[in-house]
């Protein structure tokens, strides 16, 4: 099975990127330490759930830290665009991101229905599928399958960290479509914006903003996924006007304020949750679907994000 999916992944992708990203998560997958930059994975660390529940239950917080992390909320996101396409004011993007869908139903449940009751135009999942970080896809692929049918078509992805470039076919067998340093030209008639998306640039470093804008036109109205926000000076410079992320979880386990103890990327805080601008980029950081190492939050809601798009005026 390995051999079609490495096969399906280098006609899709070009030798070259599969058979990277294949070899890297062969080299690095479940390990604590890594390379580069991102020397410590701190998820792969065996004992930091069994610590940090153990500490939770000790003080009395675990249970209602559970229920924090089941109760998913709607936010709503409006962005202003002196070039965005006429036909694409109002034009509406759903995301929900780091699901790690194992860790917690209650919260997948929650996002299905706010998800169903919602209107929007595309859905997008920035990353993050599974709750490990290395071994058997297959229950993620399976929860992933109940999910999708709530989702309005069409709906789009990048992987995260947690997540297997194997899981690929799979996803998108169930109408997912990975973006994987590539893009989509969106259209309304005469009218076009684009969706480019990158692979995983926090742990495995297999991003490419090149190569995932080349098909989008000089001066064209794009929006970029990326599971982490930490991409931010590359694509704002790339001439992006949107970046979509996910990964930081706001946090998870915040401060009275929403202050995070611990906030897991290389980057200004203040890019470290909900929206932000730089160097004229429009830029949106998920604190999260769903819930990391432990299934428990506080004072930092999971949530499913809401993006409308609106066209104002020029600047005189």
């Amino acid at each position: 099975m390995d051999a079609d999916i490495q096969m399906m992944l280098e006609q899709r992708l070009g030798r070259l990127h599969a058979r990277q990203r294949l070899g890297i998560e062969r080299e690095l997958e479940g390990k604590v330490f890594g390379h580069g930059p991102k020397s410590f994975h701190f998820e792969n660390w065996y004992s930091a759930r069994a610590l940090i529940r153990f500490t939770l239950k000790a003080s009395g917080l675990y249970a209602r830290g559970r229920r924090n992390a089941g109760d998913v909320i709607l936010r709503n996101n409006e962005i202003g665009f002196a070039d965005l396409p006429p036909a694409f004011d109002g034009f509406t993007i759903l995301q929900l991101s780091d699901l790690h869908v194992e860790m917690c139903p209650e919260a997948i449940e929650r996002a299905a229905a706010l998800a169903v009751r919602a209107s929007y135009d595309i859905a997008v999942l920035t990353g993050d599928f599974r709750a490990a970080t290395w071994g058997p896809y297959e229950p993620t692929l399976a929860a992933l399958a109940r999910l999708r049918p709530h989702l309005k078509a069409p709906a789009y992805g990048v992987l995260g960290n947690h997540d297997s470039i194997r899981m690929v076919p799979g996803m998108e067998a169930i109408g997912i479509r990975m973006l994987l340093n590539e893009s989509e030209t969106l259209r309304r008639g005469d009218q076009a914006i684009h969706l480019a998306g990158i692979d995983d640039a926090n742990f495995y470093g297999v991003d490419n903003i090149q190569k995932a804008g080349e098909e989008i036109p000089h001066g064209g109205f794009a929006v970029l996924l990326s599971h982490t926000p930490e991409v931010y000076r590359q694509a704002a410079h790339a001439g992006f006007h949107l970046m979509l992320s996910g990964h930081t979880h706001g946090g998870q386990i915040c401060l009275p304020g929403g202050i995070p103890i611990v906030l897991d990327a290389r980057l200004p805080r203040r890019y470290g949750a909900g929206a932000w601008v730089h160097e004229g980029m429009a830029g949106y950081t998920s604190r999260g679907t769903g819930s990391s190492i432990v299934p428990a939050r506080f004072n930092c809601p999971p949530e499913v994000t809401l993006h409308r798009l609106h066209r104002r005026p020029a600047a005189a």
